[in-house]
């Protein structure tokens, strides 16, 4: 009995000495870089290759975002009645749409490649193919298109279309034709559980 008051004694002693005594703060921890993260997309500034990234862009470990491409392709062929240059009528709605199309790429340029029927000498032809093109041009400044976003080419007769009959092939032969691919990109956002991905 008396060891065991001995023992309680000079725990009672240790805890009273403990307690007068205060525990060191720790350290105060300072960084050495700067971890900043300015655009908020996760990846710190001194690894950040480009700043000001889009909120909700998926990112690469450079912090920069994940593009997707796109093209779109327009073409435009007009078909002229025999030694005439005059545009019919039916084609205003394709001049229209090629219209909308550049104005919805406006990087891209037109090139109008004017043709003529082999019939008739080939000086003659030249001209139509010349002046089928540039009223396509014409066409075209008027709905709105730059007039430094086109160009023109005559080929006259030098590219007959293949067809089944001579007929057709003259018919076939007598136009303008154009192609343009528009290019597009946009970035590509990520998701939530509440949302959905639209890749």
């Amino acid at each position: 009995m008396k060891l065991k008051a001995l023992v309680f004694s000079f725990l009672a002693l240790g805890l009273a000495a403990c307690s007068n005594l205060e525990a060191e703060q720790p350290p105060t921890a300072y960084h050495s870089r700067d971890l900043s993260d300015s655009d908020g997309d996760g990846v710190i500034n001194a690894r950040d290759l480009c700043a000001n990234t889009r909120k909700n862009a998926v990112i690469d470990n450079d912090g920069c975002p994940s593009v997707i491409y796109s093209e779109e392709e327009n073409k435009l062929h007009i078909l002229f009645a025999n030694d005439s240059t005059e545009i019919p009528a039916a084609y205003d709605k394709h001049i229209k749409n090629m219209s909308s199309f550049l104005e919805k790429y406006p990087q891209t340029h037109i090139v109008l490649n004017g043709y003529a029927s082999p019939v008739g000498p080939a000086e003659h032809n030249k001209y139509l193919s010349i002046h089928r093109a540039d009223n396509v041009y014409k066409a075209l400044v008027a709905a709105g298109v730059s007039p430094d976003r086109i160009e023109t080419i005559g080929y006259g007769d030098s590219d007959p279309v293949e067809a089944d009959s001579k007929e057709e092939m003259m018919t076939l032969s007598r136009r303008v034709t154009a192609s343009v691919v528009g290019m597009d990109s946009s970035v590509l956002e990520s998701w939530t559980i509440y949302d959905q991905r639209k890749d």
